[in-house]
């Protein structure tokens, strides 16, 4: 009986037709001077070799790459964006090239790019085709540059164009194919922003992406990944987002985010085709992901998808910059496509309690629109959980030996375009350490507030991290969590008022700025909490929603300096934040008051009405209402009355 067994798994798996594509061409695109960057061609070099080596490619159909049609690439991307890449390989561009990827978000520029970014999108396309076709029943496109983070009129994130999205819409928009409806699940460690946006309307479009987010402060570094980001009008509840609240992040987390939210929509969904962004940066040694998934971990994800959709799944190589690990994780990938052996593992470890967590809320936010998503996870299952461990990350080198990186890369991730990698692909020290904040965390200033953080409660989530009622955007915290050391309130001759249409944290409805000129005739009320100036860094931090990696203070001693000589200074490196600009309030018992707000430019277009002024919603109106009445400033009605002036007095 065992030997009959035993043949028919090996007809079964000679019956699997699995196709694999690689080309050299895509090596080509590589930093112009060839200076060290985590996304270079030895990605794609290592995974090929490691394949061969195996002996996978000889059992697999090895096909061709052809440059994708720009009529195919024009249903994701817009045609300057378009232009742009198809040209800027050409000589023409050759004064300016580095110029212009010095304005995108981590992108490099050579005389490969445009091939290359051409090669993959047409790369996956084919592939695609061919499994849905049913000439092939799987499919690995071994492409770069990646593509998920490409958005319709921008190159970012290491991406030029988005791949997946691209084949997507070939699959849906050839009708004789009979693709009707496709599930991505994007598995990269960063959240794949630019395909979202392209599917965030069409329901024929399942996006599923787990990803590292920490509310916002991971690449890249916006309110995106959030899962309250659910799609729109016909494609709500057809984007499924599932952010992960902290790194390190391994195989027992990702299963159970597939077993309690992935694979129950999968099977309500059913697709007839399922593309994966096959993103291998949440593997255990990445140097930018720190995660930390197994092979066995990435080919049981695959494996449960192999029950859907006949098994027609293509994938497509997104990031991953471990060269040992994105090898071994494609090939324990591949084996399940020919349907051989999983690779050796245990799943005896349990997810974090964050991730708990993270499942219980998604599965809320998408119950109305998935009904196998009503149900409550077991409350014997989520008290399966493991403690978070030491915040010191290891990362592996390529050689698999770990060494200590002195950076908590886990606590701020850098934005990609500023880290290096060496040629072991470990992370390359930078000059600058969070030494910095020992130094800061034994200075006190008093932080004056004149908006929400008035309320004691509202303020402590940027110090614990949280959220409260009304908030629509989760803090992350200071990393010194010491409560403040005093509180006391004041008056300043300086204008309140309230301005732009809505926020990522509060919603429809302007917020409260201060007016960084003083006049005698203006009355504004602050509750002053004194911190330390590193927890003030970190406020600063998340008020202005910034993706600056804090390797270095924003505000540091000579910015304390120089405020307290010029009355207030303008912070570059969080210029886009709408509380850039640092004033100085004066002295409280030999310690500096300092607020934060915007600057005389934001004033004028407040003025002339290019930014507009807005009232407060209400719940933000009654955040302000608490802490004025609990700080025992004004009553209950001369705090409305107070909020109301302030919307209303023209600026």
């Amino acid at each position: 009986m065992e030997a009959v067994e035993t043949a028919s798994r090996s007809t079964s798996r000679s019956l699997r037709r699995v196709g694999i594509l690689y080309d050299e061409r895509m090596c080509r695109h590589h930093t112009p001077d060839d200076e060290p960057h985590p996304e270079n061609p030895n990605r794609i070099r290592a995974i090929w070799n490691k394949l061969q080596s195996a002996g996978i490619s000889q059992r697999c159909e090895v096909l061709s790459a052809k440059e994708a049609e720009d009529k195919y690439i024009l249903s994701v991307h817009g045609k300057s964006h378009v232009d742009l890449i198809r040209n800027i390989s050409s000589q023409q561009y050759n004064s300016r090239r580095n110029r212009i990827a010095s304005k995108l978000n981590s992108i490099y520029l050579n005389e490969g790019s445009s091939e290359a970014a051409y090669l993959a999108a047409g790369s996956v396309i084919e592939v695609a085709k061919r499994v849905a076709k049913g000439e092939l029943d799987s499919a690995f496109a071994i492409v770069r540059p990646p593509g998920h983070h490409a958005e319709h009129d921008e190159a970012m994130g290491f991406c030029l164009f988005n791949n997946v999205a691209i084949a997507t819409n070939f699959l849906l928009n050839e009708k004789e194919l009979g693709i009707n409806k496709i599930l991505i699940v994007d598995w990269d460690v960063h959240h794949g922003n630019g395909t979202q946006k392209t599917f965030w309307k069409d329901p024929r479009v399942l996006f599923f992406s787990v990803h590292r987010h920490e509310f916002g402060s991971f690449y890249p570094s916006n309110d995106d990944g959030d899962y309250t980001m659910i799609g729109e009008g016909p494609g709500a509840g057809y984007n499924i987002n599932v952010p992960w609240e902290n790194g390190r992040c391994g195989d027992a987390d990702y299963l159970a985010v597939w077993d309690h939210i992935l694979i129950p929509v999968a099977k309500q969904f059913n697709p007839d085709m399922i593309l994966i962004s096959a993103g291998f940066d949440a593997a255990v040694g990445d140097p930018l992901g720190g995660c930390c998934v197994t092979p066995y971990g990435y080919a049981m994800l695959l494996r449960k998808l192999m029950d859907f959709a006949r098994g027609k799944i293509v994938l497509a190589l997104e990031g991953g910059y471990n060269l040992a690990s994105i090898s071994n994780s494609a090939l324990a990938c591949m084996e399940v496509l020919l349907d051989e052996k999983i690779v050796t593992g245990s799943t005896e470890a349990y997810p974090f309690e964050s991730t708990w967590r993270v499942i219980q809320v998604v599965r809320q936010e998408l119950k109305a629109f998935w009904s196998v998503l009503a149900d409550e996870v077991p409350t014997k299952l989520i008290s399966q959980k493991a403690p978070i461990p030491v915040k010191k990350i290891l990362i592996s080198s390529c050689d698999s030996e770990a060494e200590d990186v002195e950076e908590l890369l886990q606590e701020v991730i850098r934005p990609l375009s500023t880290l290096r990698v060496d040629e072991d692909c470990r992370v390359l020290a930078e000059s600058a350490s969070v030494s910095w904040r020992s130094d800061l965390s034994n200075i006190d200033i008093w932080y004056a507030t004149f908006g929400s953080n008035m309320w004691k409660p509202r303020f402590l989530f940027y110090i614990e991290g949280g959220q409260v009622d009304g908030m629509q955007k989760l803090c992350s915290g200071s990393m010194d969590k010491r409560p403040p050391k005093e509180i006391l309130w004041k008056i300043f001759p300086h204008r309140l008022f309230f301005g732009r249409e809505s926020t990522r944290t509060w919603g429809l409805g302007g917020v409260a700025f201060l007016h960084p000129e003083s006049k005698n005739e203006d009355i504004v009320h602050m509750c002053l909490y004194r911190i330390t100036l590193e927890q003030f860094n970190d406020v600063l931090h998340q008020e202005n929603i910034s993706s600056y990696d804090m390797s270095s203070p924003l505000f540091d001693l000579t910015s304390l300096d120089c405020v307290k000589e010029k009355g207030s200074i303008n912070l570059e490196a969080v210029k886009k934040g709408w509380y850039h600009n640092v004033v100085y309030l004066g002295m409280e018992r030999d310690i500096p008051i300092l607020t934060m707000t915007c600057d005389l430019s934001d004033i004028e277009n407040f003025k002339s009405g290019k930014v507009p002024l807005h009232a407060p919603s209400e719940d933000y109106a009654n955040t302000l209402v608490k802490g004025l009445v609990e700080g025992g400033q004004l009553s209950e009605e001369e705090a409305v009355s107070y909020i109301k002036e302030a919307a209303t007095k023209p600026l």
